[in-house]
C-alpha cells in the first residue's frame, strides 16, 4: 500500500475532507459533479504531476472564495521486508503536502517543512511511482488519450510502468554514447583530414625550415672553413718565412762557420806564406851570395887555369926553348875564347913581356909555383864544384818556395775572394734574415690574429680548396638562403606542435574507433537485452490481452514494431471484436465502447508486471456496456488479488461488488460542497 489518506482542504469543491484508502481496490462513486475526479487531480497535484499544471492554472483549483488550498497525502513508510521504503524518516507515515496560493505562490512540504519539487520526485521514487505515467494515473479521457498517443510512446509508458525503463535507459544512452562517439569520430575525422592537410603544409615548411638550417649549418661550416683556410693560408706563409728564415740562419751559420774556416786557413796561408817568403829572401841572399862565391870560384879558378897554363907554356917554352914557348902561344891563341878575347889578349901580352922579363926567376920557380897553384886550384876547383851544387840546391829550392809561394799567393787570393764574398753573402743574408723577422712578426701577427677569429667560430678544420672556390659556395649558399629568407623558426615549433597535434588525434582517431567498436557492441547487447525482456514481456502480456479480450468476444495481439530500432520502435496493440480480424488500436478504427475495453484489457493484462504500489483510473467504463463494464471491473479485482498494490476507480456506474474485496467510497454534493462517505 501506499496511500494511507488523502487530505483535502479547500481544494475545488472540497472544503475539508479526509479520504481513507486501503489496500487493493477503492472505488470512488458517485453521482457526476459531486467531486469524484477531484480526488485524483487533488492527488496528482500533490505528487507533482504535470498534468494538472498543463491543463489549468493551479490557482484555478482553490476552492471559490478561499485564498491558500493543501492537499495533503499520508504514504505508508512502515517496514517492508524489514526496511522502510524511506529510511529518512523514522515513522510510519510521511505527510507531503502541495500548499497553493491565490497569488500564485506554490510550494510542497514534507512532514510541514518546505521541500522542492525534486525532493518530491526522490520521495516517490523510494516508492517506485512515477505520477507522469499514463498507465499510473490515467485521468479522465486518458482511456481515449492512450488509443491516440503513437505506439513508440505506448512503449515507453509500458516500460516506465513495468520498470523496464533502465533497459531503454541503457540502450539510448549506449546509442548517445555512440552517437556521441560517432560524431566525435567524425569531427575527429574532420581534426585529423585538416590537421594533416595542415601538417602537410606545415611539413613542406618545416623541410624547407630544415633546408634552411642544414644551409645555415653549412654558411656556417663553410664560414668556419673560410676563416681556418684564410688562417691555414696565413699560418702557411708564417711557416714559409719561417722555413725560409731557418734556411736563411742555417746558411747565415754556414757562412759563418766557412768564414771562420776561410779566416783560419787564410791565417794559416799568409803565415805559411810570410814563411815561405822568408824562406825564398834567405835563400835569395844565399843564392846571391853563391852566386857571387861562384862567380868568384869562377873567376880565380879561370885566373888561375890561365896562370897555370901560362906557367906550364913558359915552362915548355923554356923546356923545349922557343918553339914550345911559340907552340905555348899558339894553344893559348887556340884556346881564346870569344867573350874574353881582350883579356885573353892582354894577358897574353903581358905573359910575353913576363916572360921576358922574368924569364929567368919565372923558370925557377915555375914548376914550385905550378904545383902549388895547381893544388890551390884543384882546392878551388873542389869548392867550385860544392859551391855549384850548393847553388844548385839553392837555386831548385827557391824555384820550389817560389812556386810555393805562387801557389800560397793565388790560395791567399782565393781565401781573400771567399772571404769577401762570405762578408757580402753574411751581409745580404742578414739583411734578408731582418727582412725575414719583421715579415714573420707581421705574418705571425696576422695568422694568430686570424686564428682568434677562427676559434670564436668554431674549432679547426682541415680544408683542402683554395679560398676562392670556400667563397663561390658561400655565395651560392647565401643564394639559396636568401630564397629561404620567409622561412622563420617558428616553424619548427608549428610543424613540432602540429605534428603533436596529428598523432594525438590519430590515437584520438584510433581510440574513438576502439571506442566505437565498444559502443556499438554496448549497443548492440543492450538492445538485444532489451529486445530480450520487452519480447518476453509482451510475450506473457499479449496472452493475457487475448485471454480478457476472449471474455468480451474479442481477438487482439500485443506486439513490438520497428524492435531493431529502440528508438523508432513501438508497441502495437491489434484487436478484433465480433469476428473481425485485429487491426490496431486507434481513435478512428474502434468504436469508444470498443477501445475503452481494448484500453482496460491491455491494462488489466500488464498489471502482474506494473510495480508501482498506486494505480489508479477515472472514468474508464463511460463508453462500456453494462456486461463489458462488470467484466472488467471483476478481472481487474482479480488482477491485484495477492498483489500489495492499491486501485482507485473513479466510476459514475453502478457496479454491483457482491463478495468483492473492495473498499466503496462515495462522494456527494451537498450545498456547494462535496462530502465523502466510506463504505466497506
Amino acid at each position: 500500500m501506499l496511500v494511507r489518506e488523502i487530505i483535502l482542504e479547500n481544494f475545488m469543491s472540497y472544503e475539508y475532507a479526509r479520504i481513507p484508502f486501503r489496500s487493493g481496490v477503492n472505488v470512488v462513486c458517485g453521482p457526476n459533479g459531486a467531486g469524484k475526479s477531484s480526488i485524483l487531480l487533488g492527488m496528482s497535484v500533490a505528487l507533482g504531476q504535470s498534468y494538472t499544471e498543463r491543463s489549468r492554472k493551479l490557482s484555478n483549483l482553490i476552492r471559490w472564495g478561499k485564498d491558500q488550498a493543501r492537499v495533503t497525502i499520508v504514504l505508508d513508510n512502515s517496514p517492508r521486508k524489514g526496511k522502510r521504503p524511506v529510511k529518512r524518516f523514522n515513522r510510519d507515515q510521511v505527510f507531503l503536502t502541495r500548499v497553493l496560493r491565490k497569488d500564485g505562490k506554490y510550494w510542497f512540504e514534507l512532514d510541514n517543512r518546505a521541500a522542492t519539487k525534486s525532493e518530491v520526485r526522490r520521495l516517490l521514487a523510494k516508492f517506485n511511482i512515477d505520477p507522469e505515467n499514463l498507465l499510473i494515473i490515467m485521468h479522465q479521457n486518458m482511456t481515449e488519450q492512450f488509443t491516440v498517443i503513437s505506439a513508440e510512446e505506448k512503449l515507453r509508458i509500458v516500460e516506465a510502468a513495468v520498470g523496464l525503463e533502465s533497459y531503454r535507459r541503457n540502450v539510448l544512452r549506449a546509442k548517445k554514447k555512440l552517437s556521441r562517439i560517432l560524431s566525435q569520430e567524425e569531427s575527429v575525422g574532420k581534426l585529423l583530414e585538416s590537421a594533416e592537410q595542415t601538417l602537410n603544409y606545415w611539413r613542406e615548411q618545416y623541410d624547407r625550415y630544415q633546408q634552411k638550417k642544414q644551409l645555415e649549418i653549412k654558411r656556417r661550416f663553410l664560414e668556419r672553413e673560410f676563416v681556418w683556410a684564410e688562417a691555414t693560408k696565413k699560418e702557411a706563409v708564417m711557416k714559409n718565412v719561417e722555413t725560409q728564415l731557418r734556411d736563411e740562419e742555417r746558411e747565415l751559420q754556414q757562412i759563418q762557420s766557412d768564414s771562420k774556416t776561410v779566416t783560419t786557413e787564410l791565417d794559416e796561408l799568409q803565415l805559411k806564406l810570410e814563411q815561405s817568403k822568408s824562406s825564398w829572401q834567405k835563400l835569395f841572399q844565399e843564392r846571391m851570395l853563391l852566386e857571387r862565391e861562384t862567380v868568384k870560384n869562377e873567376t880565380t879558378l879561370s885566373l888561375r887555369s890561365q896562370a897555370i897554363e901560362e906557367m906550364r907554356q913558359v915552362f915548355n917554352d923554356y923546356r923545349e926553348k922557343a918553339s914550345e914557348c911559340v907552340i905555348m902561344v899558339e894553344q893559348l891563341e887556340t884556346s881564346f875564347l870569344p867573350e874574353n878575347g881582350s883579356i885573353y889578349a892582354e894577358r897574353l901580352m903581358e905573359i910575353k913581356k913576363a916572360y921576358k922579363s922574368l924569364e929567368s926567376m919565372w923558370v925557377k920557380q915555375l914548376k914550385q909555383k905550378s904545383e902549388s897553384l895547381k893544388e890551390i886550384t884543384q882546392t878551388h876547383y873542389e869548392e867550385a864544384e860544392k859551391t855549384g851544387k850548393h847553388l844548385l840546391e839553392t837555386q831548385l829550392n827557391t824555384e820550389r818556395i817560389t812556386g810555393e809561394i805562387d801557389a800560397l799567393t793565388d790560395r791567399v787570393i782565393d781565401s781573400k775572394i771567399k772571404s769577401a764574398l762570405l762578408a757580402y753573402r753574411k751581409q745580404n743574408v742578414e739583411k734578408h734574415i731582418q727582412k725575414l723577422q719583421r715579415e714573420l712578426r707581421v705574418k705571425t701577427a696576422e695568422f694568430k690574429q686570424s686564428a682568434k677569429k677562427a676559434e670564436q667560430i668554431g674549432s679547426r678544420i682541415a680544408s683542402t680548396r683554395i679560398l676562392t672556390q670556400i667563397l663561390d659556395e658561400i655565395r651560392m649558399t647565401d643564394g639559396y638562403l636568401t630564397s629561404l629568407g620567409d622561412v622563420s623558426e617558428d616553424i619548427e615549433r608549428m610543424y613540432e606542435s602540429y605534428s603533436k597535434l596529428y598523432l594525438e588525434l590519430k590515437e584520438k582517431a584510433r581510440s574513438v574507433a576502439e571506442n566505437r567498436e565498444k559502443a556499438l557492441e554496448e549497443v548492440n547487447i543492450r538492445t538485444e537485452a532489451w529486445q530480450k525482456i520487452m519480447q518476453e514481456l509482451l510475450d506473457d502480456v499479449s496472452l493475457q490481452y487475448e485471454r480478457i479480450l476472449s471474455q468480451a468476444h474479442g481477438v487482439g495481439k500485443v506486439g513490438l514494431v520497428n524492435k531493431r530500432d529502440i528508438e523508432a520502435a513501438g508497441l502495437e496493440v491489434l484487436v478484433g471484436f465480433k469476428g473481425a480480424k485485429p487491426v490496431p488500436l486507434d481513435a478512428y478504427t474502434q468504436s469508444g465502447g470498443e477501445r475503452s475495453m481494448a484500453t482496460m484489457s491491455f491494462l488489466l493484462a500488464l498489471q502482474q508486471h506494473v510495480q508501482s504500489p498506486f494505480r489508479a483510473v477515472d472514468e474508464y467504463d463511460v463508453h462500456m456496456d453494462p456486461r463489458n463494464r462488470e467484466t472488467i471491473t471483476n478481472l481487474l479485482i482479480e488482477s491485484i488479488e495477492g498483489l500489495n498494490s492499491q486501485y482507485l476507480i473513479i466510476t459514475p456506474s453502478q457496479i454491483t461488488f457482491a463478495d468483492k474485496p473492495v473498499t466503496i467510497i462515495t462522494v456527494q454534493n451537498v450545498e456547494g460542497a462535496s462530502k465523502v462517505q466510506e463504505a466497506v
